[in-house]
């Protein structure tokens, strides 16, 4: 025998709202919003990662003293400056006079091209082997917006054969850096040098 209950409101099935344990349907585009969080967290990660290799690495520093001076304020330090009235702490000022070409001895040369002008490195190297000196090699640099030419050096026995180098392309920024650890000397020509 089968027992009847009472009729309710759960006995009549009706498309209304859902009541109880029921979800609604689900928006549009919410899977869109999961992926772009997890692409920004991804993104995120990847560039710590990358930093913190770098860092480990040793290819970047937080420190000011291994790396370049901007170039307007190189510019302005060499050409501000006369060398006769130089600071104690400017190298170039220390020096004796600019060196030649054979002093140049087994010194490392390279000219790079900071600027987006196509064919700067070749000029400034053909300028260099013509006036005597021995280029090893010419490339890009790592930025294209410098607006002066700086000739870097890594030892402060360099810095004669650098003011020498940078005396046969026309200008007179001279610095002491280790951020071109490849070359002994290395050439950064800006947008002020005509060629």
């Amino acid at each position: 025998m089968t027992t009847r209950h009472p009729r309710d409101r759960f006995d009549e099935i009706a498309d209304g709202p859902r009541v109880g344990a029921h979800r609604g349907v689900q928006r549009r585009g919410r899977g869109w919003i999961a992926f772009a969080w997890a692409a920004l967290a991804t993104g995120v990660l990847v560039g710590l990662g990358v930093l913190v290799l770098a860092l480990l690495n040793g290819s970047y520093s937080f420190s000011g003293s291994d790396s370049p001076a901007p170039a307007s304020s190189a510019t302005a330090t060499a050409t501000a400056k006369p060398s006769s009235s130089a600071s104690p702490s400017t190298p170039a000022a220390q020096a004796p006079a600019a060196g030649t070409p054979a002093q140049q001895g087994t010194s490392s040369l390279v000219v790079l091209n900071g600027t987006t002008t196509t064919g700067l490195a070749a000029k400034g190297s053909a300028a260099l082997t013509n006036a005597g000196w021995k280029v090893t090699s010419t490339g890009d640099a790592g930025t294209t917006g410098t607006t002066a030419t700086i000739v870097y050096y890594q030892q402060a026995s360099q810095a004669a054969v650098a003011r020498g180098i940078a005396k046969s392309l026309g200008v007179t920024a001279v610095q002491q850096s280790a951020a071109f650890p490849n070359a002994d000397i290395s050439v950064v020509l800006g947008a002020d040098y005509a060629g």
